[in-house]
């Protein structure tokens, strides 16, 4: 056996082992694409559900993902429709908002204290039995 006939058989067999791992570096991008996919879609469906009022996110769970996919920005199309069917069927997975909480937010402004200056006389004697109260 000659040199270059040794060195074309270990050149077809490194081509060959290069062309396998190849074969499952491609498998494993799939399967890290797949499940990277999945993982975004579930990560919309939470915020889709957060935004219902969803109690749990543990009844996600009840939703069949298995047919959801991403649109060209990444978001699934049909997340708000799957949400409120959930709602419609598992009510009790959602919570009823409450009327507690309030409707508008606190104002920006920051709270202002009326300086002694600019009190009444009546309005700064009950601030100083107020304060003087607080102190003992």
């Amino acid at each position: 056996m000659s040199d270059t006939e040794t060195t074309s058989g270990t050149s077809s067999l490194e081509s060959e082992d290069l062309r396998i791992r190849a074969e499952l570096l491609e498998r494993k991008l799939d399967e890290l694409q797949v499940q990277s996919n999945m993982r975004l879609v579930r990560a919309e469906m939470k915020v889709e559900a957060v935004r219902a009022g969803i109690i749990d996110l543990d009844g996600l769970r009840l939703l069949d993902l298995s047919d959801a996919s991403l649109n060209d920005q990444g978001e699934v199309p049909d997340a708000a429709e799957r949400i409120a069917k959930l709602k419609k069927t598992k009510p009790w997975l959602f919570g009823a908002l409450s009327s507690s909480s309030p409707l508008a937010p606190p104002s920006a402004r920051p709270l202002h204290q009326k300086h002694a200056t600019e009190m009444t006389s009546t309005e700064y004697s009950a601030a100083r039995a107020a304060l003087l109260k607080q102190r003992y």
